[in-house]
């Protein structure tokens, strides 16, 4: 199963300058929660965001560059498609961004994991539409905000109808 997984504002804004838009410390929870354990596939520069791989994932770096140096026991690939056949068959692989792979494989997930950001921000880089007569919300999580959260969110699934 091929699922994407991003937290977007209201006008789907992922990020600006490469960087998140939002501290929420209970998406970060979950983000690891669905994602340890499976082979994480992201563009280069989304890789480049983070300060060091995370823990037990497989992280899969699509570039165009071709001598890209990446840390030990990720894989560079250079195509979305490359990136897919890196997955073990049968394993479940997390699209973690950024905006421009969330837009080459929407149209080959089978799931949306999206955590819907309670705001309007300032933003370069966007998550793509989810076209309702293709995507059905099946699963949706309220959590206002709190003294750890300076946005209110929701937890949202879609499935591929």
């Amino acid at each position: 199963m091929i699922t994407l997984i991003a937290a977007v504002g209201k006008n789907n804004e992922l990020g600006k300058d490469n960087q998140l838009l939002w501290h929420l410390p209970d998406d970060f929870k979950r983000f690891k929660s669905i994602t340890s354990g499976h082979h994480i596939i992201m563009g280069r520069k989304t890789f480049e965001s983070f300060p060091k791989p995370l823990p037990n994932r497989t992280h899969i770096i699509i570039t165009k560059n071709k001598n890209y140096n990446a840390p030990e026991g990720c894989i560079v690939v250079h195509s979305l498609e490359a990136a897919l056949d890196a997955v073990p068959e049968n394993q479940n692989v997390f699209v973690i961004g950024g905006g421009e792979i969330y837009k080459q494989s929407i149209s080959i997930a089978d799931c949306l994991d999206i955590t819907r950001v309670d705001g309007d921000f300032e933003a370069d880089t966007f998550f793509p539409e989810i076209d309702s007569k293709k995507w059905k919300l099946t699963q949706s999580t309220f959590h206002d905000k709190d003294e750890k959260h300076s946005f209110a969110f929701t937890f949202e699934t879609y499935h591929k109808i």
